[in-house]
Parts: structure tokens; sequence; C-alpha cells
């Protein structure tokens, strides 16, 4: 069995996606917090990189629930970033974590 990059970088979509879910449910992270949303962007581009450059047909369900996963992500990643700038407007601190 031969490994290409589009092989390996697919696997490490999954651990940045399978991690980044160990870390929230370990209360290392928060769902909301940066570091989240970025592991989970970067995981689901790794697979959608390896669903793109496999060999054989692509697998389309994967595919689009990936797509929505870095679209969600995105929006996160926006959306918490304008609470923290809102939170330091008033003198608040909020955790990027």
């Amino acid at each position: 069995m031969s490994f290409f990059w589009h092989d390996w970088v697919g696997y490490i979509g999954v651990f940045f996606v399978l991690l980044a879910y160990l870390l929230l449910q370990a209360h290392k992270i928060r769902g909301n917090g940066l570091i989240y949303q970025l592991l989970n962007v970067f995981g689901a581009i790794g697979v959608i990189l390896s669903l793109v450059f496999g060999l054989g047909p692509i697998n389309w369900p994967a595919f689009l629930m990936e797509l929505a996963w870095i679209i969600i992500g995105v929006f996160g990643i926006v959306h918490g970033t304008r609470l923290r700038q809102r939170a330091r407007e008033k003198g608040q601190n909020m955790p990027l974590w």
C-alpha cells in the first residue's frame, strides 16, 4: 500500500478534528475559542484535499460535510473575534482558547 502526500494530509486533518473534539470534551479548550475553530478548519481542509486528490471517484457526501465544517468553522472564528473585540472595548477579557 502506497501513501501519497494527499493521504498524509487527510490523516493529519482527521487527527486535527479528533484532537479538537478531545480537547473540548476534556475542558482544555472552549468551543467558541480560536484554537478549537482553527483545528476544525485546518482538519477539514486536510480531509478535503485528501478527497479531491485521492485516487478514484470523489466521495461527495464526505466532501460536502467537510465543506460545511470549514464554513461553520470560519463563521465561528469571525463570530468569536467580534465577541472578543466587543469584550475588549468594554474592558473585559475573553480567553482565546
